[in-house]
C-alpha cells in the first residue's frame, strides 16, 4: 500500500510536468501573435486553434502508451525468442507496482487537458485585461514613474541596512 502512493505521487509529478510544459506552449504562442501585432483576443483563438493539435496528440499519445501498463499487460520476452511463444497475460506483480502511477497520468492528463485548452486562454485574456487597468490608474495617478525606481531603493536600503537583519 505504502508502494501505491510513492508511485502516484511520481505520477502526479510528472502529470504537473507535462500540463505546465502544454501551458507555456500555449501562452508563448499567444505572446508571440500579440508581438507581431495582433489583437490579444485574436490572438488567444489562433493561439488555441493552433495549439490544440499538438496537445492534444501528446496527451492522447502519452494516455496509449500507458494503457497497458495500466492494465498490467505482460510479455514474456525470454520464452518469445526461445520458444517462439510470448506467454501474454494481464495482471502480476507489476501492476501493483505501476498501477497507480499510470492510472494518475492518464485520468490526469485527460482532466489537464481539457483545462489546458480552454481555461488557460480564458485566463490569460483576464490578466491581460487585469494589467492593462492596472496600467491605467497607475497612469492617471502619475504613480507608475515612480515605482520604476522602485528596485533601485530597495538595493540602496539594502546596502545601509545591517547584514545581521537580513542574513536570518
Amino acid at each position: 500500500m505504502d508502494m501505491s502512493i510513492v508511485m502516484t505521487g511520481i505520477g502526479v509529478v510528472a502529470l504537473a510536468g507535462i500540463v505546465v510544459r502544454n501551458g507555456i506552449l500555449l501562452i508563448e504562442f499567444t505572446e508571440l501573435m500579440v508581438e507581431r501585432g495582433m489583437n490579444v483576443r485574436d490572438a488567444v483563438i489562433e493561439a488555441g486553434k493552433t495549439r490544440m493539435t499538438p496537445v492534444i496528440l501528446t496527451a492522447s499519445a502519452t494516455i496509449l502508451g500507458l494503457i497497458p501498463l495500466a492494465v498490467g499487460l505482460n510479455i514474456d520476452f525470454v520464452t518469445m525468442f526461445t520458444e517462439l511463444n510470448p506467454h501474454i497475460f494481464f495482471g502480476g506483480d507489476s501492476v501493483a507496482f505501476w498501477g497507480p502511477l499510470s492510472w494518475t497520468m492518464i485520468f490526469g492528463l485527460g482532466f489537464a487537458t481539457l483545462i489546458t485548452l480552454f481555461l488557460v486562454p480564458v485566463m490569460y485574456l483576464m490578466a491581460y485585461h487585469r494589467k492593462l487597468r492596472a496600467k491605467k490608474i497607475l497612469a492617471h495617478h502619475g504613480l507608475f514613474q515612480g515605482l520604476m525606481y522602485l528596485p533601485f531603493v530597495v538595493q540602496i536600503l539594502r546596502l545601509f541596512t545591517p547584514k545581521e537583519i537580513y542574513r536570518n
